[in-house]
Formats: C-alpha cells, sequence, structure tokens
C-alpha cells in the first residue's frame, strides 16, 4: 500500500454571496458553479473603535456539490464554505 501525501490545507470562509450564482459545464460535461462572497472582519482601532473591513473571495465548485449549491443558493444567503484557497495575481 503506498502512502500519498496529500498538500491540501484547508480553508473556511464564512460570508454572504454577493450574488446568484452561475452554474454551467465544460465541454466534457462536468458541472462547475461560481459565485462570490463576502466575508466582514471586525475589529477595534487604537482609539478603541470598532472597525469593519470586508474581504471577497471567487469560489467554484465542481461536479455533484456543483449542482446541489446550484440548487439552494442565492444572492445574500449566509454560507461557510471550505476548500482550497489559490491566490492570482494580475
Amino acid at each position: 500500500m503506498e502512502n500519498h501525501m496529500v498538500s491540501f490545507s484547508p480553508t473556511v470562509i464564512v460570508g454572504n454571496l454577493t450574488r446568484d450564482p452561475e452554474l454551467n459545464y465544460t465541454d466534457s460535461g462536468v458541472a462547475r458553479l461560481n459565485f462570490s462572497i463576502a466575508s466582514n472582519h471586525y475589529y477595534k482601532d487604537a482609539q478603541d473603535e470598532k472597525q469593519e473591513k470586508t474581504s471577497f473571495f471567487n469560489c467554484t465548485a465542481w461536479r455533484y456539490t456543483a449542482e446541489d449549491a446550484a440548487d439552494v443558493l442565492e444572492k445574500g444567503i449566509g454560507v461557510i464554505v471550505q476548500g482550497r484557497l489559490e491566490q492570482r495575481s494580475w
């Protein structure tokens, strides 16, 4: 039995959908759901004033998860998403 090392550092994002998800299919028929999440972080500044910072994340779900989520997700709904975080730069 082989021991495969998995390089996966799970990420959890809690927030609200910023728009309705978009379900489409690849040329080979694989379901792909694209959606965006706004996640708020609250903290107190040096003057003890409450501050809020919002981060936005583009998310993609695949296959059965994509199809199942497309049936229940809509703009504004609160979600908890667990997966792999991939950073891109332009």
